[in-house]
């Protein structure tokens, strides 16, 4: 399967705002003072379930910018 041009830049853009988003969410929980994610300075149920969402978010991201750009690399062998 071939994929065009704008929809390879679009997997590859959605692949670095999904790190982008992430890291920036994951600084903030590990930041938490707000008693959410730690308690007395250890984590809670809520930071191990947000980390885990984060984690399958870098790994989804990941695979998706891997797609974008592979598309965007056939594309420059073809023409």
């Amino acid at each position: 399967m071939k994929l065009s041009r704008p929809v390879s830049w679009f997997l590859l853009a959605f692949g670095v705002w999904s790190w982008v988003i992430w890291i920036t969410f994951v600084k903030n929980l590990a930041e938490d003072g707000s008693g959410l994610a730690f308690d007395d300075g250890r984590p809670t149920a809520y930071f191990w379930v947000h980390l885990l969402l984060a984690v399958v978010s870098f790994l989804l991201g990941t695979a998706v910018g891997v797609i974008g750009l592979r598309g965007l690399r056939a594309l420059r062998r073809t023409s």
